[in-house]
């Protein structure tokens, strides 16, 4: 099954179907059928839903959707975590609804980064269900009441209850798809070092719903820019303008923080820990490239790696491929090669990754920034933020 998946990956991603071998090949029409078939669907429950067919919830409270339309490695999981530190900054407590995809190593990761704010986390298919109980447990204040009442939210009875806990804002995690919840804002995660693949649905491609979906977007994201050529920046901002001229478009970036070692979460490593060291990359996650790239600038001697398919959860067979491919570099290299994986990878199965104890482990922590850039600032995307949530 991994080796299908990774094929159909290698499919979805290839411009030009003369390049494909004999077995990718064969698997065109299949594909092409099953496409077909999803794209029908989907158009069926968006219709459903357009025509009332389908019945969407409101929630009391903003509701910010982040999403996307490729599959894997678009950086909705840092996003969601940059806007959950906004709101809370703002006094906003924000509730984070997710499904808990596969090993639930998102989840994990944001519970993490998020234990010292007042954001909560729930998990469930049903997002609106999900709310609802969070709501009726903590309750809720509309921000807007806020910025409706008293200019500068001064009103001391709405301030104590944005400093209280209760819940000020609903962000919904790969919500673009996710048509049964309203939404005020809608942002979409675009991967800048692939962007939209064959340009096909699935499964013959990687989009989720055709690139016309970002009619539907108030913000777009291009994340890992500072990987892409300004040329390829200009191309992927110029073709979704053509789409829609007043999507706001900004430019992320995962910016390495440090290193923890495996067995100690506590440690705080600095980054120049792996300048000059002879580095394996290990990752299950979307975008694989971009964590490598991002651990070459970090100045190692040399950087070899181990791509599994997103979500993998790592096996007993796994670690022996692991080890083996440690066993050779170490043959080859001096000193003794360094393991650095995701803290994704770490958070779906700390435990396993204790099997490789002969070798140093390391876990890279980054966190999303905002890349200045055509007047696109952290402060202007906050400030777009508020005003699209009418929140002052």
């Amino acid at each position: 099954m991994e080796k299908l998946k990774r094929i159909v990956n290698e499919i979805a991603y290839v411009q030009d179907h003369a390049k494909l071998t004999p077995i990718q090949s064969s698997l065109i029409p299949l594909l092409s059928l099953a496409s077909s078939l999803y794209g029908t669907s989907l158009f069926l429950r968006h219709s459903f839903y357009r025509f009332g067919f389908f019945s969407k919830h409101r929630l009391p409270v903003p509701v910010i959707s982040v999403g996307n339309l490729t599959w894997g490695g678009n950086g909705k999981t840092p996003m969601v975590e940059f806007l959950a530190h906004c709101l809370a900054d703002s006094e906003i407590s924000p509730l984070i609804l997710t499904r808990g995809y596969a090993g639930g190593d998102e989840v994990r990761m944001l519970e993490r980064h998020l234990l010292e704010r007042p954001a909560k986390i729930g998990v469930g298919a049903n997002r609106a269900a999900t709310a609802a109980s969070f709501i009726e447990k903590y309750g809720y204040v509309d921000p807007r009441d806020c910025a409706s009442s008293q200019k500068n939210c001064i009103n001391p009875k709405v301030g104590s209850h944005l400093k209280s806990g209760k819940i000020g804002a609903v962000i919904l995690d790969d919500g673009m798809q996710h048509w049964s919840l309203r939404r005020d804002l809608e942002i979409v995660m675009v991967n800048g070092l692939m962007p939209w693949g064959n340009r096909k649905l699935l499964p013959l491609g990687p989009l989720r719903e055709p690139l016309m979906a970002l009619k539907r977007a108030d913000i777009a994201v291009v994340h890992h820019a500072d990987l892409i050529s300004e040329q390829n920046l200009k191309d992927i901002e110029l073709e979704m303008r053509d789409i829609k001229k007043s999507l706001s478009i900004f430019f992320t970036r995962m910016a390495p923080s440090y290193l923890f070692e495996v067995g100690n979460i506590n440690s705080k490593i600095p980054l120049t820990a792996v300048c000059n060291a002879n580095v394996l990359c290990v990752s299950a996650i979307g975008s694989a490239n971009a964590f490598v790239q991002s651990l070459q600038k970090l100045g190692p001697c040399s950087v070899n790696r181990l791509d599994f398919n997103d979500h993998h959860s790592f096996q007993a067979r796994d670690i022996e491929m692991i080890k083996k491919k440690l066993e050779e570099l170490e043959g080859k290299f001096n000193p003794k090669p360094i393991v650095v994986v995701t803290e994704k990878d770490y958070d779906r199965d700390p435990e396993i990754l204790m099997h490789l104890e002969a070798y140093k482990v390391l876990v890279l922590c980054s966190k999303l920034q905002i890349i200045p850039c055509r007047g696109c600032t952290e402060d202007s995307f906050k400030l777009l933020l508020k005003e699209l949530l009418d929140v002052k």
